[in-house]
């Protein structure tokens, strides 16, 4: 029997009505009625504090949003996702991220084996990657300490190790050997050849990050570096000894859930990291797909990272839903997309540590829950993922903030800022000014949630003003804060949006932890790129693609 969906229960009816109302109810009257807004849906966890103030709700929401969780069991599914039940249904396995961060101490059972020893041997192996490296020595195949890493992934094995190396960049260890961390994931190569132009073949180390060892972009810019050092490093004129099998053992290491691909491929066993069937790419940096992250910052900071998301792990399982960081801002979330008809989603980052950090939430959210069957095969009769995009703050507000105060559609905002930044730079008056333009930038941060909030009610001006001047106002947003930017904070915020999208996910009914999307796509190239090699009968293709195929046949033989 085919279960009812989520939108026919009395949950979800009671907020549709109650949404009737609350749309015609404008932000400022909200806090002209309340007093004490603030503090009333302001909650603290694991370093974070997050204002929900300015979302277009009251406290009658908030109670019908904590009764459409309790319908839909939300409590149920976090004990399922925490203890390692097959949550992920389409493809019959649990999502264990959260066992990458669990301490030594603990243990967790899973279908009879106990997950932490293997999470905790992985994480020693990369320590002493790591102290190799920044101990200077891991040489390359001609002697020398290298110098640069290049990491060779696409996706989460790019999205998440990119962003928390450029965020954590002021925690770069001290005295020991430099260690630059690049990287390098579009297929077409243009990134990575603008590396091979300018790095020293001697010492430089490629880390192909892939869980199946199949995917196209990683393998095709892998094959193009090690080309690349074979002729540099082997090439006429070489030093005697160097050969290929020094030169694939000591410039490349391996982070796969496939050892036998790894294997074929060349990479040395000493030089191979595990990564499990049961963690998704897009929730991955917390194992070895985060050694870029220990590489930059050194291990010790990448376990506080690991820290700091599990303190935000045992808040989501221990605190109570209607203080519950994670389901707070899913539900608000829930509240614009399905109630309000808030369709798009910003990330304003206002600090430029987090540069790459909108960019990570669009493959956490949109590929996680931009899905539109539900768990027992239904189309869904109602909106799930937003359309999420973003930039720092500052600069979008040079950029599109026009279209958020003045445009045609709503669009929720996430404000993310820390409080405190710049107190440790020791000349004095370098600090002054660095920490006065610290406050700038806070004093534009809450600036623009207010403006977005209120409107023309924000300014105060004689006489009415032109129409082209005019703000509605009434935009939602919430604001994060951190005290600090961290390892810890940095993982409690990234582990806050990754439970955030599970509250969505279990309320849509959805599965969060597959992609069969972006299959499709592979598909579909992978057999593209036969015919466009092979000249092969173009007749089975669309009168487009046959058209772009040929268009791209006569560029090739125009070009020789």
């Amino acid at each position: 029997m085919i279960e009812p969906t989520i939108d026919q229960g009395a949950a979800w009816q009671a907020l549709a009505d109650h949404a009737e109302g609350m749309r015609a109810t404008h932000l400022s009257e909200l806090f002209a009625g309340e007093s004490g807004r603030h503090g009333a849906f302001t909650r603290q966890a694991a370093g974070l504090t997050l204002d929900l103030s300015k979302q277009r709700w009251d406290a009658e929401t908030l109670t019908k949003l904590l009764d459409l969780a309790r319908e839909a069991k939300v409590p149920e599914a976090i004990r399922a996702l925490l203890e390692g039940e097959r949550v992920n249904r389409s493809e019959d396995r649990p999502a264990l991220h959260t066992a990458l961060r669990l301490p030594p101490e603990a243990s967790l059972v899973v279908e009879g084996e106990d997950l932490v020893p293997s999470v905790h041997a992985t994480l020693e192996r990369m320590e002493t990657m790591v102290e190799r490296f920044h101990a200077g020595q891991w040489r390359g195949a001609t002697g020398k300490a290298i110098r640069d890493v290049v990491n060779l992934g696409v996706g989460g094995s790019d999205l998440g190790p990119l962003m928390v190396t450029h965020a954590l960049a002021d925690y770069r260890p001290r005295g020991v050997h430099a260690v630059d961390v690049h990287f390098a994931s579009t297929m077409d190569g243009s990134q990575l050849a603008d590396y091979l132009a300018r790095l020293n073949p001697e010492t430089t180390l490629f880390v192909l990050s892939s869980k199946s060892f199949t995917t196209i972009d990683t393998l095709s810019n892998a094959r193009t570096a090690r080309d690349w050092l074979m002729a540099r490093l082997m090439g006429e004129g070489r030093e005697e000894g160097v050969d290929a099998e020094l030169v694939m053992h000591q410039h490349f290491i391996g982070i796969s859930a496939s050892p036998e691909k790894m294997n074929e491929w060349g990479i040395a066993e000493a030089h191979q990291l595990e990564f499990w069937e049961w963690v998704g790419g897009r929730y991955s940096l917390w194992g070895g797909i985060g050694l870029p992250i220990a590489l930059a910052v050194g291990m010790a900071q990448f376990r506080e990272l690991l820290a700091g998301a599990h303190a935000l792990d045992t808040h989501f399982r221990e605190a109570p839903l209607e203080d519950n960081l994670p389901v707070l801002l899913a539900l608000a979330g829930i509240w614009n997309v399905n109630f309000l008809d808030v369709r798009a989603h910003s990330i304003l980052p206002y600090d430029g540590r987090l540069e790459y950090f909108a960019a990570y939430l669009e493959q956490l959210e949109m590929e996680s829950n931009g899905k539109s069957v539900t768990h027992d095969g239904q189309a869904v009769g109602y909106s799930t993922c937003p359309v999420l995009w973003g930039q720092l703050g500052p600069n979008a507000q040079h950029a599109f903030y026009q279209l958020l105060h003045q445009g045609t559609q709503a669009v929720e905002c996430d404000f993310i800022a820390p409080l405190v930044r710049y107190e440790d730079v020791e000349d004095p008056a370098t600090r002054d000014h660095l920490m006065g333009q610290h406050r700038l930038t806070l004093a534009n941060c809450f600036a623009q949630s207010r403006a977005l909030m209120l409107g023309d009610e924000a300014i105060e001006e004689d006489g009415p003003r032109p129409v082209h001047k005019r703000y509605r106002g009434n935009q939602p947003s919430s604001t994060l804060l951190l005290e600090r930017l961290t390892p810890a904070t940095l993982g409690a915020l990234i582990a806050l949006y990754e439970h955030k999208v599970f509250v969505q996910a279990t309320i849509w009914d959805i599965n969060p932890f597959d992609q069969w999307g972006v299959e499709l796509g592979k598909q579909i190239a992978g057999e593209t790129q036969r015919i466009l090699e092979h000249h092969a009968d173009v007749a089975t293709m669309d009168d487009s693609t046959r058209g772009l195929i040929e268009a791209a046949w006569a560029a090739e033989r125009g070009s020789r």
